[in-house]
């Protein structure tokens, strides 16, 4: 009988070192998942870094800043006003004028369609 207890903590003692081993290589894994995670992330943010990068370079290539595009739209809507303020001091008083001469010029005359 004692060579059945001793057989029973052999096998308890096996169980249990076996139960170690996968603990071990659970943790490792675990260990391996969050590496490989960190690392892409990591990876994940130098590209999206890169992208803002170039995507930057490319809108101050082809757009300019917006503070440009702002000034030069303000500046052509000036240039157009003071052209449309000339054209106006310029033209007004022969308008005016021509308005002036429809309105006095009244023909009087009978309707073809008036019966005496």
């Amino acid at each position: 009988m004692a060579s059945n207890t001793q057989g029973i903590q052999q096998l308890l003692a096996a169980e249990k070192k076996a139960a170690d081993k996968v603990g071990e290589a659970r943790k490792r894994k675990a260990r391996r998942l969050k590496q490989a995670k960190d690392e892409a992330t990591e990876e994940i943010e130098k590209y999206r870094a890169e992208r803002e990068r170039t995507f930057k370079e490319f809108e101050a290539k082809h757009v300019g800043s917006r503070e440009g595009v702002s000034n030069k739209i303000d500046a052509d809507t000036r240039v157009r006003i003071d052209d449309m303020n000339r054209a106006l001091s310029t033209h007004k008083e022969p308008v005016i004028m021509d308005v002036l001469s429809f309105v006095y010029a009244i023909k009087t005359e009978v309707h073809k369609n008036y019966r005496e």
